[in-house]
């Protein structure tokens, strides 16, 4: 292993054991202790049984720390696999799901994952899974649609004149209204016609005396 790398100089002991005290990543907070023990005076191999790493991973904290000060500690996020399109053939394919498929030569009425596919290795001889062409349809800003589908020899006019002449699915019942609007006559109460003295007995127990009489 080449001479040991300095580590910048205006940082201190006492400032990166302070980081480490505020840090909320605990592996940043391990390499920043890991530091403050060289910067007062511990040995590199102090440094690496502290942190539990080896001497190589400890001049990988100094380069990083060196490099970008204590964020250098913090572990980013993995770039991930390299997409399996360019930016020519992701506008080709945004340009095929815009105009849609031609029936006759692509054999379909609508686009699928499958059939997108199938397009993009016949003009390009790229191989995409179902799910990576997801994620990049997706990530173009185009959603699945499950709509009806389409006849391509379907005439619109036929189909408008055709919802113009048929008669609703579901039309109010002309007995049903009068009947509702009989019941809305039908208020309980006594008509200006009816005398106010009571047609029949009395109830309670003189009533029903006079109705067993009776």
């Amino acid at each position: 292993m080449g001479a040991a790398i300095s580590l910048r100089a205006d940082f201190d002991a006492e400032g990166l054991r302070r980081l480490a005290r505020k840090s909320k990543h605990a592996a940043q907070a391990r390499r920043l202790l890991a530091l403050a023990l060289i910067y007062g005076g511990g040995s590199r191999s102090d440094a690496a049984r502290l942190g539990n790493v080896t001497l190589q991973i400890v001049r990988d904290w100094v380069l990083r720390f060196n490099a970008n000060g204590p964020d250098g500690l913090i572990d980013g996020k993995a770039p991930g696999p390299k997409s399996r399109l360019n930016d020519a053939q992701r506008t080709a394919l945004a340009r095929a799901i815009e105009q849609g498929p031609t029936p006759y030569l692509d054999a379909v009425v609508r686009w699928r994952l499958c059939d997108l596919a199938q397009w993009l290795w016949e003009a390009f001889r790229v191989s995409v899974s179902e799910q990576t062409l997801s994620r990049e349809v997706r990530a173009m800003g185009y959603r699945k649609l499950a709509a009806r589908p389409k006849h391509h020899a379907q005439d619109p006019q036929a189909s408008e004149a055709f919802k113009k002449t048929s008669p609703p699915q579901w039309q109010r019942s002309q007995t049903g209204r009068r009947s509702r609007q009989a019941n809305r006559n039908l208020v309980s109460g006594r008509g200006s016609d009816r005398s106010k003295e009571q047609d029949h007995p009395p109830l309670g127990k003189a009533g029903l005396k006079a109705v067993r009489a009776a």
